[in-house]
């Protein structure tokens, strides 16, 4: 679908929320501000601040049940894949007295969305700090960035290299960074279906015993269960 132009007849500040958004009291302080809120059904993120900029908006808590249930990455790959300049905030200040939940996993997580994601993270105090936060960063982008603002209609499709990945991925023994490894090597997923068992072993990381397995997978022919 093209995405869609949308103008602000008044030119005050235009931010797209999605409509569970509405439920909280983010969208109330923003009201309150010099901007216009519109609710919308969004595919991908919590608020739109401009053509390039996306946000995925998380309490302390829903952060870690996103974590816990692995929904935060697909979340956040939806993001960038949409935006430009993907964007998450973690609002709240109780994040390592949530749960029971040693802190290095919530380190681990967190240092992931930065690095390997490359998402930068604002941690606001209060869903008035995040509207403030919001308005701001819209504000900066509408006006003196001049950047436009356009609804999206649907997530960008996963590239054909994102797809190979995840194919090669679905491998027993194969993580997503042996996955890329792989794929590197052995250049398409059919070359690695067809790679032999000494061609596999000169990847990093890749043993006898996963390499027999890898080959065992993919060239065995399954008996009939029935």
């Amino acid at each position: 679908m093209e995405k869609q132009e949308i103008l602000n007849n008044d030119d005050r500040i235009l931010i797209f929320a999605d409509n569970r958004e509405f439920r909280s009291n983010v969208v109330k302080e923003m009201a309150r501000k010099d901007c216009v809120v519109k609710p919308k059904q969004l595919e991908v993120g919590d608020y739109i601040l401009s053509d390039r900029v996306g946000v995925e908006r998380k309490t302390c808590n829903d952060f870690l049940s996103s974590v816990f249930n692995n929904n935060i990455f697909k979340q956040l790959q939806d993001l960038k894949r949409t935006f430009e300049k993907p964007l998450l905030i973690i609002e709240g200040h109780d994040l390592y007295s949530q749960r029971d939940v040693h802190p290095n996993c919530i380190r681990g997580a967190v240092s992931s969305i930065g690095i390997d994601l490359s998402i930068p993270i604002i941690w606001t105090e209060s869903e008035e700090d995040t509207a403030s936060f919001l308005y701001w960063i819209a504000k900066r982008e509408q006006l003196e960035e001049e950047k436009s603002i356009s609804l999206r209609g649907e997530k960008k499709p996963a590239t054909l290299k994102e797809r190979q990945l995840f194919l090669i991925a679905g491998l027993p023994g194969v993580d997503k960074k042996m996955s890329k490894r792989l794929l590197e090597e052995f250049r398409t997923p059919e070359g690695v279906f067809n790679a032999k068992e000494d061609e596999m072993k000169k990847v990093k990381g890749i043993g006898d015993k996963t390499a027999s397995k890898l080959k065992k997978i993919l060239t065995k022919r399954a008996e009939n269960d029935g």
